[in-house]
């Protein structure tokens, strides 16, 4: 089994090997892979940090020993907390890093790091604190970062830089955690899962203090919540229909 990491600021992960699929998730900087297979020009991978596949582009990763990168994704992450900054590369050129990269991945690449990280487990609390940094992000199906984000990419990347590895997608998150029965029984940082007329899991955000919930809806808000669902402050109106409440952490 052959391995790789991510050298650039991000990559799209593909559904299927063409520039044309749809974009489901996206590669940060110094996110590591196993490689599954080789189509042509495009590499089929599955993510270490969660297990999730797609396919990128064959000039988009760098090899890596398999020690190496469960080291980075694990035991060594260290990740960025400023909204963009910059690496330095051998060369002495830049390559922008966004909120979440894991400079872990500068040692190996030859690169160097000068601004703020973090690491390790945090409180709960810093959940919030994180969130906040993400308020007003366009919403992009796929996305992970400041440019761009999904509503579970954005709870799976509040997570992650709090030192909680979990799923990538909200129909995997909601299987985590302990259920509450009122949204009165929830701390900053739990999560809210809300469903289509089907019952398929279709959106999730985080909760804040005084029934208020954080979400990526056209792009990051905040908007108010009850036992019905969320609240737009925009339209006036409920725009999802709550199914489940879920305590974490």
């Amino acid at each position: 089994m052959k391995y790789g990491i991510c050298h650039l600021s991000s990559v799209p992960i593909r559904k299927e090997s063409s520039h044309q699929s749809e974009l489901v998730s996206q590669l940060l900087y110094g996110d590591c892979f196993k490689i599954i297979s080789q189509k042509k020009e495009w590499i089929q991978i599955e993510v270490l940090q969660d297990n999730y596949s797609g396919w990128i582009d064959h000039k988009q990763f760098q090899p890596i020993p398999k020690k190496e990168a469960e080291n980075i994704t694990t035991k060594s992450a260290q990740f960025t907390i400023d909204l963009v900054d910059y690496v330095e590369t051998g060369d002495q050129s830049l390559t922008a890093v966004v909120l979440g990269s894991n400079i872990a991945a500068t040692g190996f690449l030859n690169h160097s790091f000068k601004g703020r990280f973090t690491s390790g487990i945090k409180n709960k609390k810093n959940l919030v604190n994180t969130a906040y940094s993400y308020l007003n992000t366009t919403y992009l199906w796929g996305g992970k970062t400041p440019m761009g984000i999904d509503c579970s990419g954005l709870i799976q990347m509040i997570y992650r830089i709090n030192g909680y590895d979990i799923p990538r997608d909200a129909s995997q998150q909601v299987t985590l955690g302990e259920t509450l029965s009122f949204i009165d029984e929830s701390e900053p940082g739990d999560l809210a899962f809300f469903d289509d007329q089907e019952g398929a899991i279709i959106h999730v955000g985080m909760l804040l203090e005084n029934h208020y919930i954080l979400h990526a809806h056209g792009k990051v808000r905040i908007d108010r919540i009850d036992q019905t669902g969320i609240y737009n402050f925009d339209t006036q109106q409920h725009s999802h229909k709550l199914r489940i409440i879920k305590k974490i952490i």
